[in-house]
């Protein structure tokens, strides 16, 4: 059965896999990804997703990438959800939430029949995005909750502290990079990060960066 399914290696990811090109999105292996699907397509997409395996790909569009007959050009990499959560809206939204499984590069995209587009990808050169918590001791976490701290400071945030401290390191890195408020090149450089740690420092600098342009007048909450 596709539901609940845990993919252990590359070679259990189907070669051609639905792809949902979104600027901005962030998934990771193990991190939640919550969407609002709204577009004619992508309600068919995830209609199909739920027939079917419950995988979506997701990737960002690249304006330096060529423009492809289906769409805009997107990046070479991308991350693979399985469909965890769903519901549906009075007004013909779905709410879903996609669960990272790995990452994948794009081989080609196909020629198909589907509203939405599809593409043959390839997981084997990220096998090692399989492994739980892998990683984890090479990470500088206290650094990683400093610059945190000091982000949510300078914008008058607030943070479930307890939650972030309880937190397991691979969890917390993956899911502050999916929620951080960066750009897209941004994001696509914390996707592509070589491993946890590298994950984890590029993170630390993005936000040292950002906090030194900040005027840190900003309200709200991250949770």
């Amino acid at each position: 059965m596709a539901a609940n399914r845990t993919y252990l290696s590359p070679t259990e990811i189907p070669p051609v896999i639905p792809v949902f090109p979104l600027t901005g999105a962030l998934l990771l292996p193990r991190a939640d990804l919550p969407l609002n699907i709204f577009e004619p397509r992508y309600l068919a997409m995830v209609d199909d997703a739920l027939g079917g395996a419950r995988l979506i790909g997701m990737v960002q569009p690249d304006e330096q990438a060529p423009v492809s007959a289906r769409g805009p050009g997107v990046y070479k990499v991308g991350c693979l959800g399985r469909l965890t959560q769903f519901s549906e809206t009075g007004d013909g939204r779905y709410l879903i939430t996609l669960t990272g499984i790995c990452r994948f590069c794009i081989v080609e995209e196909l020629d198909t029949t589907t509203p939405y587009r599809q593409f043959k990808v390839d997981a084997t050169p990220f096998a090692h995005d399989f492994e739980a918590e892998a990683g984890e001791a090479a990470v500088d976490r206290d650094a990683l909750l400093a610059a945190l701290a000091a982000f949510l400071e300078a914008n008058k945030l607030e943070a479930d502290w307890d939650g972030i401290r309880e937190a397991g390191t691979e969890t917390l890195v993956n899911a502050l990079s999916v929620m951080s408020p960066y750009g897209a090149l941004e994001k696509q450089a914390l996707l592509e990060a070589e491993n946890l740690k590298a994950r984890a420092d590029m993170l630390v600098a993005i936000t040292q960066m950002m906090l030194a342009r900040m005027p840190g007048d900003g309200e709200g909450s991250l949770q």
